[in-house]
Protein backbone atom coordinates (compact mmCIF):
# COMPACT_ATOMS: atom_id res chain seq x y z
CA UNK A 1 0.00 0.00 0.00
CA UNK A 2 1.16 3.71 -0.31
CA UNK A 3 1.84 5.73 2.35
CA UNK A 4 0.67 9.11 2.84
CA UNK A 5 1.77 11.42 5.21
CA UNK A 6 -1.07 14.14 6.56
CA UNK A 7 0.13 17.61 7.97
CA UNK A 8 -2.34 18.82 10.38
CA UNK A 9 -1.81 21.91 12.61
CA UNK A 10 -1.66 20.80 16.16
CA UNK A 11 -1.54 24.64 17.88
CA UNK A 12 -4.10 26.13 18.19
CA UNK A 13 -5.59 23.68 21.01
CA UNK A 14 -8.04 21.75 18.72
CA UNK A 15 -9.98 21.15 21.76
CA UNK A 16 -10.98 21.42 24.98
CA UNK A 17 -11.64 19.34 28.68
CA UNK A 18 -15.60 20.20 30.03
CA UNK A 19 -17.08 18.99 33.31
CA UNK A 20 -20.41 17.93 32.13
CA UNK A 21 -23.09 18.40 35.18
CA UNK A 22 -21.65 18.24 38.49
CA UNK A 23 -18.58 16.45 37.73
CA UNK A 24 -15.89 17.79 39.43
CA UNK A 25 -12.63 16.49 37.32
CA UNK A 26 -11.22 18.89 34.78
CA UNK A 27 -10.51 15.83 32.61
CA UNK A 28 -14.45 14.36 32.57
CA UNK A 29 -14.73 15.28 29.02
CA UNK A 30 -12.69 16.23 25.91
CA UNK A 31 -14.46 17.99 23.30
CA UNK A 32 -13.19 18.69 20.12
CA UNK A 33 -13.44 22.36 18.76
CA UNK A 34 -11.52 22.94 15.16
CA UNK A 35 -12.38 25.99 13.08
CA UNK A 36 -9.85 24.53 10.38
CA UNK A 37 -12.08 22.95 7.76
CA UNK A 38 -9.49 21.29 6.18
CA UNK A 39 -7.98 19.94 10.00
CA UNK A 40 -11.19 18.85 10.70
CA UNK A 41 -11.85 16.94 7.85
CA UNK A 42 -8.53 15.15 8.05
CA UNK A 43 -9.31 13.67 11.61
CA UNK A 44 -12.58 13.00 10.49
CA UNK A 45 -11.01 11.02 8.05
CA UNK A 46 -8.74 8.86 10.18
CA UNK A 47 -11.13 8.68 13.09
CA UNK A 48 -13.66 6.81 10.59
CA UNK A 49 -10.58 4.49 8.92
CA UNK A 50 -9.69 3.58 12.99
CA UNK A 51 -13.01 2.52 13.47
CA UNK A 52 -13.43 0.75 9.77
CA UNK A 53 -9.96 -0.26 9.11
CA UNK A 54 -7.86 -3.36 9.93
CA UNK A 55 -4.51 -1.20 9.35
CA UNK A 56 -3.24 1.03 12.01
CA UNK A 57 -2.62 4.91 11.93
CA UNK A 58 0.31 6.88 12.83
CA UNK A 59 -0.11 9.82 15.14
CA UNK A 60 1.88 12.39 17.09
CA UNK A 61 1.92 12.39 21.07
CA UNK A 62 3.88 14.43 23.07
CA UNK A 63 6.05 11.62 23.73
CA UNK A 64 6.64 9.78 20.40
CA UNK A 65 4.47 9.58 17.38
CA UNK A 66 2.15 6.33 18.00
CA UNK A 67 0.98 3.77 16.05
CA UNK A 68 -3.02 3.39 16.48
CA UNK A 69 -5.91 1.02 16.44
CA UNK A 70 -9.18 0.43 17.72
CA UNK A 71 -8.00 -1.10 21.07
CA UNK A 72 -11.89 -3.24 21.30
CA UNK A 73 -11.28 -4.84 18.05
CA UNK A 74 -9.10 -7.75 17.59
CA UNK A 75 -8.13 -7.69 13.87
CA UNK A 76 -8.01 -3.94 14.23
CA UNK A 77 -4.77 -4.62 16.87
CA UNK A 78 -3.43 -7.36 15.04
CA UNK A 79 -2.88 -5.06 12.72
CA UNK A 80 -0.45 -3.29 14.73
CA UNK A 81 2.06 -6.50 15.77
CA UNK A 82 1.63 -7.07 11.85
CA UNK A 83 2.59 -3.46 10.82
CA UNK A 84 5.91 -3.20 13.57
CA UNK A 85 6.80 -6.92 13.61
CA UNK A 86 6.09 -6.92 17.32
CA UNK A 87 6.25 -10.18 19.52
CA UNK A 88 2.50 -11.34 20.44
CA UNK A 89 3.60 -11.61 24.24
CA UNK A 90 4.59 -7.39 24.17
CA UNK A 91 1.57 -5.66 25.79
CA UNK A 92 0.52 -2.83 24.68
CA UNK A 93 -1.15 1.20 25.94
CA UNK A 94 -4.32 1.91 25.73
CA UNK A 95 -4.86 5.53 25.15
CA UNK A 96 -8.13 7.85 25.92
CA UNK A 97 -9.53 10.86 25.34
CA UNK A 98 -10.84 11.46 28.89
CA UNK A 99 -12.16 10.24 31.99
CA UNK A 100 -15.42 9.20 30.29
CA UNK A 101 -13.77 7.25 28.11
CA UNK A 102 -11.23 5.36 30.71
CA UNK A 103 -14.43 4.30 33.19
CA UNK A 104 -16.41 2.83 29.93
CA UNK A 105 -13.41 0.79 29.96
CA UNK A 106 -13.75 -0.28 33.72
CA UNK A 107 -17.38 -0.46 34.20
CA UNK A 108 -17.35 -4.12 35.74
CA UNK A 109 -15.33 -3.19 38.44
CA UNK A 110 -14.10 -6.10 41.17
CA UNK A 111 -14.92 -5.18 44.69
CA UNK A 112 -10.69 -4.69 45.59
CA UNK A 113 -11.07 -1.81 42.52
CA UNK A 114 -13.52 0.12 43.21
CA UNK A 115 -13.39 2.83 45.73
CA UNK A 116 -15.96 3.60 48.58
CA UNK A 117 -17.61 6.45 46.02
CA UNK A 118 -18.00 3.62 43.18
CA UNK A 119 -15.46 5.46 41.09
CA UNK A 120 -13.84 2.45 39.41
CA UNK A 121 -10.47 4.28 38.52
CA UNK A 122 -8.19 3.31 42.16
CA UNK A 123 -8.37 5.91 44.65
CA UNK A 124 -4.16 5.31 44.66
CA UNK A 125 -4.36 7.04 41.17
CA UNK A 126 -6.24 10.15 41.94
CA UNK A 127 -2.98 12.18 43.16
CA UNK A 128 -0.77 10.92 39.65
CA UNK A 129 -4.22 11.68 37.38
CA UNK A 130 -4.64 15.15 38.78
CA UNK A 131 -1.06 15.98 38.41
CA UNK A 132 0.49 14.62 35.55
CA UNK A 133 -2.34 13.88 33.28
CA UNK A 134 -3.29 14.80 30.56
CA UNK A 135 0.64 13.68 29.90
CA UNK A 136 3.78 11.28 29.39
CA UNK A 137 2.36 9.12 32.36
CA UNK A 138 0.54 5.64 32.27
CA UNK A 139 -0.91 3.47 34.94
CA UNK A 140 -1.44 -0.08 35.08
CA UNK A 141 -5.48 -1.21 35.92
CA UNK A 142 -7.21 -4.26 36.70
CA UNK A 143 -8.81 -5.49 33.81
CA UNK A 144 -12.80 -6.48 33.86
CA UNK A 145 -13.95 -9.50 33.18
CA UNK A 146 -15.65 -9.72 30.55
CA UNK A 147 -13.43 -7.06 28.99
CA UNK A 148 -13.75 -4.30 26.39
CA UNK A 149 -10.53 -4.76 25.21
CA UNK A 150 -8.92 -7.06 22.46
CA UNK A 151 -7.18 -9.37 24.16
CA UNK A 152 -4.01 -8.92 21.97
CA UNK A 153 -3.79 -5.49 24.17
CA UNK A 154 -3.03 -6.77 26.94
CA UNK A 155 -1.43 -9.86 25.94
CA UNK A 156 -2.43 -12.61 28.32
CA UNK A 157 -2.25 -9.80 31.74
CA UNK A 158 -4.93 -9.37 33.92
CA UNK A 159 -3.95 -5.99 33.70
CA UNK A 160 -3.42 -3.32 31.55
CA UNK A 161 -1.28 0.21 30.97
CA UNK A 162 -3.82 3.26 29.61
CA UNK A 163 -2.37 6.67 29.57
CA UNK A 164 -4.14 10.47 28.31
CA UNK A 165 -1.76 11.89 26.01
CA UNK A 166 -1.34 15.73 26.46
CA UNK A 167 -0.71 16.10 22.43
CA UNK A 168 -4.89 18.04 21.52
CA UNK A 169 -4.21 16.24 18.29
CA UNK A 170 -4.13 12.79 20.03
CA UNK A 171 -6.60 13.59 21.86
CA UNK A 172 -8.71 15.13 19.28
CA UNK A 173 -8.19 11.94 17.14
CA UNK A 174 -9.41 9.19 19.79
CA UNK A 175 -12.09 11.44 20.51
CA UNK A 176 -13.73 11.76 16.71
CA UNK A 177 -12.55 8.18 16.37
CA UNK A 178 -14.75 7.24 19.64
CA UNK A 179 -12.86 4.20 20.29
CA UNK A 180 -9.90 3.71 22.68
CA UNK A 181 -6.58 3.34 20.55
CA UNK A 182 -4.13 0.54 21.58
CA UNK A 183 -0.73 2.34 20.44
CA UNK A 184 3.11 1.70 20.94
CA UNK A 185 5.88 3.53 18.90
CA UNK A 186 5.18 3.65 15.41
CA UNK A 187 8.49 2.28 14.22
CA UNK A 188 9.62 -0.97 13.25
CA UNK A 189 10.45 -3.47 16.52
CA UNK A 190 14.00 -2.77 17.90
CA UNK A 191 14.23 0.13 15.87
CA UNK A 192 14.73 3.81 17.67
CA UNK A 193 11.37 5.56 18.64
CA UNK A 194 10.13 8.25 15.69
CA UNK A 195 9.79 10.93 16.89
CA UNK A 196 8.68 13.16 13.67
CA UNK A 197 6.33 11.32 10.86
CA UNK A 198 9.75 11.20 8.76
CA UNK A 199 11.12 8.71 10.67
CA UNK A 200 7.80 6.56 10.68
CA UNK A 201 7.62 6.76 7.14
CA UNK A 202 11.03 5.46 6.95
CA UNK A 203 10.39 2.38 9.34
CA UNK A 204 6.64 1.20 8.45
CA UNK A 205 6.15 2.70 4.64
CA UNK A 206 4.28 0.39 2.42
CA UNK A 207 3.08 -1.33 6.04
CA UNK A 208 0.58 1.54 6.41
CA UNK A 209 -1.44 4.26 4.89
CA UNK A 210 -1.93 6.65 6.99
CA UNK A 211 0.64 9.07 8.99
CA UNK A 212 -0.85 12.19 10.57
CA UNK A 213 2.05 14.74 11.13
CA UNK A 214 1.74 17.38 13.94
CA UNK A 215 5.13 18.34 13.59
CA UNK A 216 7.91 16.92 15.94
CA UNK A 217 7.58 15.19 19.50
CA UNK A 218 8.15 17.84 22.60
CA UNK A 219 9.04 15.28 25.12
CA UNK A 220 11.00 12.37 22.56
CA UNK A 221 10.69 9.73 25.14
CA UNK A 222 7.81 7.56 26.04
CA UNK A 223 5.93 7.65 28.83
CA UNK A 224 6.17 6.65 32.43
CA UNK A 225 5.13 3.14 33.54
CA UNK A 226 3.44 2.80 37.17
CA UNK A 227 2.23 0.23 38.95
CA UNK A 228 -0.02 1.25 41.72
CA UNK A 229 -1.67 -2.19 42.41
CA UNK A 230 1.13 -3.42 44.78
CA UNK A 231 2.51 -1.89 47.65
CA UNK A 232 4.88 -0.27 47.89
CA UNK A 233 4.47 1.08 43.91
CA UNK A 234 6.47 0.14 41.54
CA UNK A 235 7.23 2.04 38.15
CA UNK A 236 8.07 -0.08 35.73
CA UNK A 237 9.57 1.74 32.82
CA UNK A 238 11.30 5.17 33.46
CA UNK A 239 10.08 7.82 31.19
CA UNK A 240 8.34 11.49 30.71
CA UNK A 241 7.91 11.51 34.33
CA UNK A 242 10.68 11.09 36.96
CA UNK A 243 10.88 9.13 40.00
CA UNK A 244 11.64 12.55 42.14
CA UNK A 245 8.44 14.06 40.45
CA UNK A 246 6.15 10.98 41.46
CA UNK A 247 7.62 10.35 45.25
CA UNK A 248 5.81 14.06 45.65
CA UNK A 249 2.69 12.89 45.25
CA UNK A 250 0.55 11.81 48.29
CA UNK A 251 0.82 7.76 48.53
CA UNK A 252 3.88 7.38 46.09
CA UNK A 253 6.20 8.67 48.96
CA UNK A 254 7.76 4.95 48.16
CA UNK A 255 7.43 4.29 44.85
CA UNK A 256 10.49 1.96 43.85
CA UNK A 257 11.82 0.85 40.58
CA UNK A 258 11.41 -2.27 39.38
CA UNK A 259 12.28 -1.82 35.75
CA UNK A 260 15.44 -3.90 36.07
CA UNK A 261 13.89 -7.37 37.05
CA UNK A 262 14.09 -10.20 35.61
CA UNK A 263 11.27 -10.18 32.67
CA UNK A 264 14.13 -7.38 31.14
CA UNK A 265 16.40 -10.50 30.58
CA UNK A 266 13.45 -12.27 28.99
CA UNK A 267 12.73 -14.78 31.76
CA UNK A 268 9.42 -14.07 32.16
CA UNK A 269 6.48 -11.88 30.59
CA UNK A 270 6.72 -7.83 30.67
CA UNK A 271 4.45 -6.78 33.25
CA UNK A 272 4.20 -3.37 30.82
CA UNK A 273 5.36 -2.55 27.00
CA UNK A 274 9.69 -1.70 27.03
CA UNK A 275 10.36 -4.38 29.75
CA UNK A 276 11.34 -7.18 27.62
CA UNK A 277 12.83 -6.93 24.19
CA UNK A 278 16.34 -5.08 23.09
CA UNK A 279 14.46 -1.71 21.63
CA UNK A 280 15.57 1.58 20.48
CA UNK A 281 18.40 -0.14 18.00
CA UNK A 282 20.17 1.33 15.70
CA UNK A 283 21.57 -0.83 12.42
CA UNK A 284 24.86 0.65 14.01
CA UNK A 285 27.01 -0.80 16.72
CA UNK A 286 26.20 1.60 19.47
CA UNK A 287 29.05 2.10 22.56
CA UNK A 288 27.50 3.59 25.34
CA UNK A 289 29.94 5.35 27.96
CA UNK A 290 27.91 5.88 31.27
CA UNK A 291 28.46 9.18 33.36
CA UNK A 292 30.50 7.28 35.70
CA UNK A 293 33.48 5.92 33.32
CA UNK A 294 36.03 8.10 33.64
CA UNK A 295 39.82 6.77 32.02
CA UNK A 296 41.05 9.93 32.34
CA UNK A 297 39.84 10.93 28.84
CA UNK A 298 37.09 13.37 27.76
CA UNK A 299 35.80 11.55 24.76
CA UNK A 300 36.55 8.28 23.44
CA UNK A 301 39.35 5.87 24.99
CA UNK A 302 42.52 5.19 23.14
CA UNK A 303 41.66 1.68 23.04
CA UNK A 304 38.29 2.34 21.26
CA UNK A 305 39.91 4.90 19.27
CA UNK A 306 42.33 2.57 18.00
CA UNK A 307 40.29 -0.22 17.01
CA UNK A 308 38.55 2.43 14.41
CA UNK A 309 42.21 3.15 12.79
CA UNK A 310 44.17 0.16 12.78
CA UNK A 311 44.72 -1.52 9.42
CA UNK A 312 43.35 -4.60 8.29
CA UNK A 313 45.20 -7.88 8.26
CA UNK A 314 47.73 -8.00 5.18
CA UNK A 315 47.03 -8.65 2.09
CA UNK A 316 49.01 -10.67 -0.92
CA UNK A 317 49.39 -9.12 -4.21
CA UNK A 318 51.78 -9.29 -6.99
CA UNK A 319 54.10 -6.61 -5.59
CA UNK A 320 53.84 -8.82 -2.39
CA UNK A 321 51.99 -7.99 1.01
CA UNK A 322 50.25 -4.78 1.74
CA UNK A 323 48.37 -3.36 4.23
CA UNK A 324 45.12 -2.74 4.27
CA UNK A 325 43.04 0.23 5.56
CA UNK A 326 39.72 -0.12 6.72
CA UNK A 327 37.26 3.02 5.68
CA UNK A 328 34.87 3.40 8.75
CA UNK A 329 32.31 5.98 8.92
CA UNK A 330 32.03 6.67 13.18
CA UNK A 331 28.83 8.91 15.33
CA UNK A 332 29.55 10.60 18.13
CA UNK A 333 26.36 11.93 20.12
CA UNK A 334 27.53 14.25 22.79
CA UNK A 335 25.86 15.82 25.85
CA UNK A 336 27.97 17.01 28.62
CA UNK A 337 31.50 16.10 29.19
CA UNK A 338 32.69 15.67 25.39
CA UNK A 339 33.67 18.19 23.45
CA UNK A 340 33.59 18.55 19.45
CA UNK A 341 34.67 14.91 17.91
CA UNK A 342 35.26 13.33 21.80
CA UNK A 343 39.18 12.86 21.47
CA UNK A 344 39.33 11.56 17.71
CA UNK A 345 41.61 12.63 15.00
CA UNK A 346 39.60 14.28 12.70
CA UNK A 347 39.61 16.91 10.46
CA UNK A 348 36.06 18.82 10.18
CA UNK A 349 34.93 19.89 6.34
CA UNK A 350 31.19 21.59 7.31
CA UNK A 351 28.11 21.86 9.61
CA UNK A 352 24.79 20.92 8.15
CA UNK A 353 21.29 20.62 9.72
CA UNK A 354 19.99 17.14 10.38
CA UNK A 355 17.34 16.01 8.20
CA UNK A 356 18.48 13.09 5.37
CA UNK A 357 17.18 11.57 2.06
CA UNK A 358 14.68 14.60 1.84
CA UNK A 359 13.50 14.63 5.58
CA UNK A 360 12.25 18.10 7.05
CA UNK A 361 15.29 19.72 8.83
CA UNK A 362 12.97 21.77 10.80
CA UNK A 363 11.78 18.97 13.00
CA UNK A 364 15.43 19.05 14.69
CA UNK A 365 17.56 20.94 16.89
CA UNK A 366 20.58 19.82 16.27
CA UNK A 367 23.37 20.53 13.45
CA UNK A 368 25.45 17.35 12.05
CA UNK A 369 29.39 18.17 12.23
CA UNK A 370 30.90 16.22 9.45
CA UNK A 371 34.78 16.10 8.94
CA UNK A 372 37.51 12.98 7.82
CA UNK A 373 38.38 10.55 10.25
CA UNK A 374 42.23 10.00 10.79
CA UNK A 375 44.58 7.70 12.19
CA UNK A 376 47.71 8.74 14.56
CA UNK A 377 49.63 9.41 11.62
CA UNK A 378 47.40 11.83 10.01
CA UNK A 379 46.61 9.51 7.22
CA UNK A 380 42.09 9.14 6.33
CA UNK A 381 40.68 6.57 7.25
CA UNK A 382 37.16 6.99 7.50
CA UNK A 383 34.56 9.83 8.08
CA UNK A 384 33.43 10.91 11.04
CA UNK A 385 30.15 12.33 12.46
CA UNK A 386 29.27 14.68 15.35
CA UNK A 387 25.87 15.75 16.79
CA UNK A 388 25.80 17.58 20.40
CA UNK A 389 22.42 17.37 21.85
CA UNK A 390 23.93 20.16 24.49
CA UNK A 391 23.12 19.42 28.36
CA UNK A 392 19.87 20.50 29.00
CA UNK A 393 18.09 16.79 30.43
CA UNK A 394 14.73 17.69 28.68
CA UNK A 395 16.87 18.52 25.25
CA UNK A 396 18.57 15.55 25.12
CA UNK A 397 15.28 13.05 25.56
CA UNK A 398 13.80 15.09 23.12
CA UNK A 399 16.67 14.55 20.57
CA UNK A 400 18.19 11.01 21.68
CA UNK A 401 16.29 9.08 19.28
CA UNK A 402 16.18 11.14 16.31
CA UNK A 403 20.59 11.55 16.91
CA UNK A 404 20.65 7.82 16.33
CA UNK A 405 18.48 7.88 13.55
CA UNK A 406 20.32 10.44 11.53
CA UNK A 407 23.93 9.06 12.68
CA UNK A 408 22.12 5.72 11.35
CA UNK A 409 21.13 7.09 7.74
CA UNK A 410 24.15 8.82 7.58
CA UNK A 411 25.78 5.35 7.37
CA UNK A 412 27.58 5.09 10.70
CA UNK A 413 29.01 2.02 11.51
CA UNK A 414 29.93 2.82 15.03
CA UNK A 415 28.41 5.44 17.17
CA UNK A 416 29.84 6.64 20.42
CA UNK A 417 27.62 7.81 22.99
CA UNK A 418 28.09 10.43 25.98
CA UNK A 419 25.82 9.05 28.86
CA UNK A 420 24.59 11.23 31.52
CA UNK A 421 23.74 10.87 35.25
CA UNK A 422 20.32 9.16 35.63
CA UNK A 423 19.60 9.95 39.12
CA UNK A 424 17.39 12.69 38.36
CA UNK A 425 14.38 13.95 36.20
CA UNK A 426 13.90 11.91 33.15
CA UNK A 427 17.39 11.16 32.46
CA UNK A 428 16.82 7.83 33.77
CA UNK A 429 14.60 7.02 30.76
CA UNK A 430 17.46 8.54 28.69
CA UNK A 431 19.45 6.22 30.03
CA UNK A 432 17.32 3.41 30.26
CA UNK A 433 16.85 3.80 26.34
CA UNK A 434 20.59 4.24 26.18
CA UNK A 435 21.27 0.65 27.91
CA UNK A 436 19.16 -1.39 25.54
CA UNK A 437 20.25 0.21 22.38
CA UNK A 438 23.94 0.09 23.28
CA UNK A 439 25.94 -3.40 22.46
CA UNK A 440 28.71 -2.16 24.49
CA UNK A 441 28.42 -0.26 27.46
CA UNK A 442 31.48 1.53 29.54
CA UNK A 443 30.76 1.83 33.08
Amino acid sequence: METKIVRVPSKPPLGQFVAPGDAASRLERWEVDIEDRQTLAALQAAGKYLRESDTPVAFPTETVYGLGADATRSASVKGIYEAKGRPSDNPLIVHVSDLEMLRDLLSAPSEETSSRSGDPIPEKYRPLIERFWPGPLTILLPNPQPSKLAPEVTAGLPTFGVRMPSSTLALSLIKVAQRPLAAPSANASTKPSPTTAHHVQHDLNGRIEFILDGGPCEVGVESTVVDGLCDPPVILRPGGVGIDELRSCPGWENVTKAYKDASEVGKAAPRAPGMKYKHYSPKARVVLYESSYDDGNAGVTPADYQDLVQPATNESTSSGNQSRRLTRTVGVIRTRRWHLGAGLKWEALHRDKAGVNGGETEDTTYAVDEGTLLDQEGNAVGKALDIDLGTDTRGIAQGLFSALRELDERGAEVIFVDGIDDNIDIAAAVMNRLRKAASEIRS
